[in-house]
């Protein structure tokens, strides 16, 4: 890559380097042929949340071989669910080799951004927190033509607001800010809790501490994972053969495309089904505990909150040195947490898997964009964004990972490859400005009202609206904020064009721009098309390998 000309001019500027960063900073390179950008990072490390998590059995729940780039496979994934260190160690890899590392600012946090209607371009201020690198200035702004924020939904953890938490004497530490330094051996732990992340830590301590005490609000509903390691005959065929990985990747899309029906479509057959695979499950690894198997059956449909997957977390809460509480935490004293009914567990240890403050878009970061409007104000009646993208009154500005993105059914990197797609799509058109003008693109406020009214009316027929739970997906007032409500394939097709129909793309001063009504720019097709059983009966494997090759491709 050229050598930068300036420290703060830049065509484009990327907020993070997680999973959605380092896709739009690749396909930058790869789509548009663009080399000026630059990607600041308030961590050390890329990797997103697969750098901020590092915490005991920290684990995807999407199978590793669809938990990555369709355009940089990785045929050595050691099990079928990989765990946080190799996820990060492939991320790690993939930077390295498309060259972003010199493209990134480590230790550099987003504190504000601001479009100038004068100059067309976004100012964006960074300040150093490197101790080093902050000798040379603390703060300083980027210009940029175009600003992608790639923050994502989980980047800000969530701190329980309990009575005395401040006073206790023992250790206390958030799920996404580990302390490894800290040893766990023998210790009374208690973890307030009991979602995904909780469901990966407890099997985890639970087998070198003294005492587990787990602190349930809600039961979730939880199924087998059946995480098995990866024989190297597997991973030697994913490697030698790329038609099979290819298909293998593009069978694991299909299951999961099918777990829609299950999560997400209420009162569905499906459902039923999913239902009764968690009983079984809870009935097997907790036989002869009818009131504690009591306590761990929600009252609400499965996909309402998110559903777990784990091998041995409803095991464990059935050891004796572990004990599950679902009375309602009084206060936290100096020594250990009282619930109601004034019984007092005595602790040494107090780990928050309270998740992350995901309605929170973009927080802490200050956006103004047209006529000095803030963010703020534009989503004072709700979060809301363009194909999860666009937001009014934000020109040449594009999130990834934004509102009404999040899956519940399937793997999220499938959603963002598409939405770096679109954006880099957008991108291309306002780096293509001629005679020194700058093009501004901006969604227009009635086709984002009316693609939102769309989702949210969709929503309401969901399990994610039951009115049974509460989750990260909604708001307060049982909005969904968060989550899509239709397929991955449903998002992949209507993000593969984009309508200038509903965007206002004029030239600096004002002056609209004619734009073809719908631009094509196409999906990645990694679904298969034909069973797998009747092309092997006829074709061998050799048909297998053939079909492989062409499952994943671009229409």
């Amino acid at each position: 890559m050229a050598a930068r000309r300036s420290h703060t001019n830049t065509s484009v500027l990327i907020i993070g380097s997680g999973i959605s960063g380092l896709c739009v900073a690749i396909d930058l390179i790869r789509r548009n042929k663009c080399d000026d950008f630059i990607i600041v990072e308030k961590g050390s490390q890329v990797g997103g949340t697969w750098n901020d998590n590092k915490y005991p059995g920290c684990c995807c729940d999407v199978w590793s071989h669809l938990y990555s780039y369709s355009f940089e496979p990785n045929p050595d994934w050691s099990r079928e669910y990989s765990g946080q260190e190799e996820i990060l160690c492939y991320l790690i890899s993939v930077a390295q080799k498309w060259g972003l590392f010199q493209k990134i600012r480590f230790s550099s946090n987003v504190s504000k951004s601001c479009w100038s209607d004068s100059e067309g371009i976004w100012k964006t201020e960074v300040q150093v927190t490197g101790d080093k690198d902050a000798e040379f200035g603390k703060e300083y702004t980027i210009n940029s033509q175009y600003l992608v924020s790639a923050v994502g939904q989980l980047n800000m953890p969530s701190y329980p607001r309990l009575p005395g938490l401040h006073s206790f004497n023992g250790k206390v530490m958030h799920s996404a800010r580990w302390d490894w330094s800290y040893p766990m051996e023998g210790k009374k732990i208690a973890v307030i809790g009991n979602g995904a992340t909780a469901a990966q830590i407890i099997p985890e301590v639970a087998k070198v501490c003294d005492t587990l005490s787990v602190f349930q609000r809600t039961a979730n509903w939880v199924v087998p994972k059946f995480n098995t390691d990866i024989s190297t005959v597997k991973r030697n065929a994913y490697r030698y053969l790329p038609g099979f990985r290819k298909f293998y990747r593009a069978r694991l899309m299909d299951i999961r495309e099918t777990i829609y029906q299950a999560n997400v479509v209420e009162n569905s057959e499906a459902k039923q089904e999913l239902r009764q695979t968690a009983l079984a499950m809870l009935e097997a690894q907790i036989p002869d505990n009818a009131e504690l198997r009591k306590s761990l059956i929600p009252n609400y449909p499965p996909g309402c909150k998110r559903v777990i997957m784990s091998d041995d977390f409803l095991s464990t809460l059935n050891h004796p040195h572990v004990t599950l509480e679902t009375n309602p935490i009084k206060t936290i004293s100096s020594s250990g947490i009282v619930v109601e009914g004034e019984h007092k567990y005595q602790v040494d240890v107090i780990i928050l898997a309270t998740g992350f403050r995901t309605l929170k878009f973009m927080y802490p970061i200050k956006i103004f964009g047209e006529g000095g409007r803030s963010l703020t104000d534009i989503w004072q009646n709700g979060t809301k964004a363009y194909m999860g993208m666009t937001v009014e009154s934000l020109p040449n500005f594009a999130m990834l990972y934004g509102p009404n993105t999040n899956l519940g059914h399937n793997s999220v990197i499938l959603m963002i490859e598409a939405q770096s797609r679109y954006i880099n799509a957008m991108i291309s058109t306002v780096l293509g400005s001629v005679r020194g003008e700058k093009i501004c693109i901006t969604v227009k406020e009635q086709s984002l009202m009316g693609y939102n009214k769309e989702i949210q009316e969709r929503l309401k027929r969901t399990t994610f609206a039951n009115p049974k739970c509460h989750s990260w997906y909604k708001a307060a007032d049982g909005t969904v904020t968060n989550n899509w409500c239709g397929t991955v394939v449903e998002y992949q097709e209507r993000t593969s064009k984009i309508d200038w129909a509903s965007y206002n793309v004029a030239c600096t001063g004002g002056k609209i721009i004619s734009k073809e009504e719908v631009q094509h720019i196409g999906r990645v097709v990694e679904e298969t098309r034909y069973a797998q059983s009747a092309l092997y009966a006829t074709c061998g494997f050799f048909g297998l390998w053939l079909l492989g090759t062409c499952a994943l491709r671009i229409i």
